[in-house]
């Protein structure tokens, strides 16, 4: 089967399920709020992973445990909704991405708040820009000339199209 038919009958699974989902099911493990984050269709068509997320943490193991026991009757409801000949097996995985997201973003904000908090108290301060490095070669050009080697500060320099080593012109 083609990739775009194997991504088209992944969405539309998704959407199925979703919606099965949102009426509830009657086993009494599957519990918390259950996002669906992804669905994966094999090539051959023979299992569908439908990647999950349970909030709160602590119910994600025996909703997941639920849910697999469920898959048979949740394929039945999704084959009411999806118009397709067969529909492949189903196998709910959690899927810990947006947990360790959440996490790293959670990091992230509490390491910016005590960098500001450091800066309020003056235990911290702006990094000075550091000049810009030059490969030799200007240095040694600069050197020999009347204005020295550090000559940056441009009030000595020549006006465009004068070169400071010319004879003036007659």
């Amino acid at each position: 089967m083609s990739t775009h038919k194997l991504e088209r009958l992944a969405a539309s699974i998704e959407r199925a399920v979703r919606q099965v989902l949102a009426k509830g099911l009657a086993d009494d493990r599957i519990r918390g709020l259950i996002t669906v984050t992804g669905v994966k269709v094999l090539g051959d068509l023979s299992e569908a992973v439908i990647s999950i997320s349970v909030m709160p943490e602590d119910k994600q193991d025996l909703t997941l445990h639920g849910l697999n026991s469920a898959a048979a009757h949740v394929r039945h409801e999704v084959g009411e909704l999806v118009e397709t000949r067969s529909l492949p097996k189903f196998r709910f995985k959690l899927d810990k991405s947006l947990k360790l997201q959440a996490s790293v973003l959670a990091a992230l904000e509490a390491a910016r708040d005590d960098l500001e908090k450091r800066k309020a108290a003056g235990l911290v301060t702006e990094p000075e820009a550091e000049p810009e490095e030059s490969d030799g070669e200007d240095e040694k050009s600069d050197a020999g000339s009347p204005r020295g080697a550090n000559s940056s500060d441009g009030k000595d320099d020549p006006a465009p199209g004068e070169d400071s080593n010319e004879e003036p012109r007659e």
